[in-house]
């Protein structure tokens, strides 16, 4: 459904000067910055995927969707959507996708929302079969019907989300691309806007893209999750395989009966780890243990405990997704590890 080949885009501009001499320096310099904001990039989505491309302010993220969807053309290399180039067939390639900006609306603002939707209608050439259909689905999975009367302007922000999306899909598109479609939303709304792109993609094998910096939306809609940093991509993966690859630090916090028997033992030459693989803590009833499970087993960890002492509790945490993006934003991948 989606190609990108080598993909790069180069945005050349002006170099800036400092201060007020900068300035006017700036105005006879004719010398040139390349700044280069996506770097030979490739994958391959199929058709009814869910995606999550995500990276940090400045990755390119906006840049890749923005190629994606026509807006721009890519210095060098290929992007494919359906089929066709997106911005050498903008026509063709806006009638086949869909877009929801989380900070942008494509409705009219002081028009009553059914009026938007009758005027989307007609400018992607709907039948008034296929109109009423969606707009049943729609309602069905979005529940517009209770405001599709008000003006755009007095709907809730979790309101016009739902319009938005509901917007976007009036014609049916093979590809979605939501960028940050639950920003600003509160907990019960977000939740109801997972489920219907959900339920979306499960009806029109709806093949969608998602960039947001809610983790909550990766876990919750994604199988498999892209990482951009620097304009580079740097993962392409399953979430439980990053999870296995990236997030093999555990936390084993034990609930023991006797905290003296154990709380001062060399743990180090125990487990044989060095000090930055192995941190040791106590709150005063338990003894907690942070390791990488990948140099040592949980089982042995526990089961050298209970030989000690009486054991009461026993917790154990993974680390969570949010941790490990973070550490890959913060580090990077360098062969395989963080």
């Amino acid at each position: 459904m989606i190609t990108l080949e080598g993909v790069t885009k180069e945005f050349v501009t002006t170099k800036k000067y400092p201060g007020f001499k900068g300035a006017v320096k700036g105005l006879f310099t004719t010398e040139k910055v390349c700044k280069v904001a996506v770097d030979d990039i490739s994958f391959h989505i199929d058709r009814g995927e869910i995606v999550g491309y995500i990276g940090s302010n400045g990755a390119g993220k906006s840049t890749t969707i923005k190629m994606m969807t026509g807006i721009l053309t890519p210095t060098k290399g290929k992007c494919i959507v359906n089929g066709i180039d997106p911005n050498k067939n903008r026509k063709e390639n806006a009638q086949n996708i869909g877009v929801v900006f989380g900070q942008r609306t494509q409705l009219w603002w002081d028009l009553p929302l059914s009026e938007s939707f009758t005027i989307l209608k007609e400018i992607y050439n709907v039948s008034d079969k296929d109109f009423k259909e969606r707009m049943k689905f729609l309602n069905e999975v979005l529940n517009v019907t209770g405001f599709i009367n008000n003006s755009v302007r007095t709907l809730s922000l979790g309101q016009r989300m739902r319009a938005d999306l509901a917007a976007a899909l009036l014609n049916n598109p093979k590809v979605l691309y939501l960028d940050e479609p639950t920003i600003g939303l509160d907990l019960l709304v977000k939740d109801k806007m997972r489920q219907a792109i959900k339920d979306i993609n499960k009806q029109y094998n709806t093949t969608v893209v998602l960039t947001t910096h809610d983790l909550g939306d990766i876990e919750e809609l994604c199988n498999r999750i892209m990482i951009i940093d620097k304009g580079k991509l740097i993962y392409d993966g399953g979430l439980q395989e990053l999870r296995n690859d990236f997030g093999g630090k555990c936390k084993v916090q034990i609930d023991v009966k006797d905290l003296g028997k154990i709380q001062k033992q060399d743990y180090y030459s125990i487990f044989g780890l060095e000090n930055n693989q192995l941190k040791v803590e106590s709150d005063g009833r338990s003894i907690i243990f942070t390791f990488n499970k990948k140099l040592y087993g949980v089982a042995d960890v526990i089961s050298y405990v209970m030989g000690q002492t009486e054991v009461k509790d026993i917790k154990i945490q993974e680390t969570e997704l949010s941790e490990v993006v973070k550490e890959i934003y913060k580090n990077g991948v360098i062969n395989g590890t963080l």
